[in-house]
């Protein structure tokens, strides 16, 4: 279900007071955009996956993993978050999107906190998206620990960019990505992390939500913006 919620907008673009993320660059100032689409799963019920989305997987394992609404008093927006628990094997990439999407030039952003994985965690955002093998893909790893940005084409992962961030498992961040034309920025609480060129999706495509394996993880708060028109 599509929502906008100005009071959500303000509170994530609000400039934040604290030290600047290893390779990452302070943020610049709050850029003000013009809402397209928000989600934020609180009006969903609980125990169902979203009304209008669909999992996927790139490399299918043995069982697809659960995305269900889950209520959680620790939610950045209260009551609800989107939760994904899996078991799927190393080589999986689990997938949820938005069916009914179709952005190309935008401006995305989502709330994620990794819970659990031993061969993963955390996950990010995937945008310009044809189906579960080809698509854009951000992520961050608490294991590792990195950002990461990359491409996946025909099933498989190409590593764009990556640096070295260390989240923290059970805490929650706010990830977002940027695309105009080719370029993409990607930041990490507000601070730029992430930058590079890329035209192999030229065209609009699905936006949706991305781990690997066994990360399983908690999501909040995704919306879609227009793009900043400079970086």
């Amino acid at each position: 279900m599509t929502r906008v919620h100005t009071r959500m907008l303000a509170g994530v673009l609000a400039a934040a007071a604290c030290a600047v993320l290893p390779g990452c660059t302070a943020p610049t100032g709050p850029h003000q955009p013009t809402p397209l689409a928000t989600w934020n799963f609180d009006q969903d019920a609980a125990g169902k996956a979203p009304a209008g989305w669909v999992a996927q997987e790139t490399h299918p394992g043995p069982k697809l993993g659960a995305w269900k609404i889950t209520a959680d008093p620790a939610a950045p927006g209260k009551p609800n978050v989107l939760t994904l628990t899996t078991e799927e094997p190393k080589a999986t990439f689990n997938l949820l999107l938005a069916e009914q999407t179709a952005y190309k030039d935008l401006d995305l952003r989502v709330r994620v906190r990794g819970n659990s994985g031993k061969e993963d965690q955390g996950g990010g955002l995937v945008w310009r998206c044809r189906d579960e093998n080809n698509y854009y893909i951000c992520r961050i790893n608490p294991l590792e620990p990195n950002y990461r940005v990359y491409k996946v084409v025909d099933g498989r992962r190409q590593q764009l960019q990556s640096t070295k961030v260390e989240p923290k498992t059970g805490q929650w961040y706010e990830v977002r990505a940027t695309m105009v034309g080719d370029q993409i920025t990607c930041y990490l609480d507000g601070q730029k992390c992430l930058e590079v060129r890329d035209d192999t999706f030229k065209d609009a495509g699905m936006i949706g939500l991305w781990t690997k394996a066994d990360a399983s993880s908690s999501f909040d708060d995704l919306f879609v913006t227009t793009p900043p028109k400079a970086e």
